[in-house]
């Protein structure tokens, strides 16, 4: 637990089973029942400033023959690709010394479609009443002042990314930050367990300010009680 909470960017089967002296399959099991410990809380809500936006995971055929090639999966198609929704509240807390500074907190899912009828059930369950949203342009988000939300919009396809501090570039970081740790570190992952691997990203960006004792001690806390047995996480080595 102590050497998967401590990298950054996450620790592969193969450098875990390396590490711990172990079979690659025993080091992918390991590392599936720690993840169980990322999962993410429904009772965890968001409030004040919040950015909403939405990513495409996968998609890529570059490996293929151009005839071969699936058409029309530019942009938002989810054709080859899965959707992602995240949400993320711009925060502050005091640091050691006393002094008050910036952090952002982030709760993201797959999900089906990027349309107002998945994605607005989603914002209003973990965003407080009132907040002040943050999104694209895109059409899935015009209901949100119906809602009772303040929302504002930044108009990306006008070649818009900031007007003062309505802006998604928080998230988008994130966004960023998920995909090095995939394509550096697990190189591929399966829509079948991208959940657990989206659930590992936000642990440790929402836990990035403390120390790796501090995580350690936290996943520890929370390991109490949990038992998993091997068919319940879904038995499906992969290179990762």
């Amino acid at each position: 637990m102590y050497l998967i909470s401590s990298h950054k960017k996450g620790i592969s089967s193969h450098q875990l089973s390396r590490d711990l002296k172990v079979t690659q399959s025993t080091a992918w099991y390991m590392l599936q029942k720690v993840r169980l410990l990322y999962k993410q809380s429904d009772e965890d809500s968001f409030e004040g400033t919040v950015e909403c936006d939405e990513v495409y995971i996968g998609g890529k055929e570059k490996w293929k023959h151009k005839s071969m090639k699936t058409p029309h999966t530019q942009g938002r198609s989810t054709k080859t690709k899965t959707p992602v929704f995240g949400m993320m509240e711009r925060s502050e807390f005091v640091n050691g010394v006393g002094e008050i500074e910036p952090i952002t907190y982030v709760h993201a899912f797959v999900v089906e479609q990027t349309d107002g009828a998945t994605l607005l059930p989603y914002i209003q369950q973990f965003v407080e009443d009132g907040s002040r949203v943050i999104t694209d342009e895109l059409n899935a988000y015009n209901g949100l002042a119906a809602l009772g939300y303040d929302h504002k919009r930044v108009h990306h396809g006008a070649e818009e990314y900031a007007n003062g501090d309505v802006f998604t570039n928080s998230i988008e970081g994130f966004w960023s930050h998920f995909r090095r740790m995939i394509v550096g570190c697990y190189h591929d992952v399966s829509d079948e367990h991208l959940q657990k691997y989206i659930d590992e990203a936000v642990y440790r960006w929402n836990t990035r300010k403390l120390s790796e004792s501090e995580r350690f001690a936290h996943m520890f806390a929370k390991s109490i009680g949990l038992v998993k047995k091997w068919s319940e996480i879904k038995v499906g080595l992969v290179a990762a």
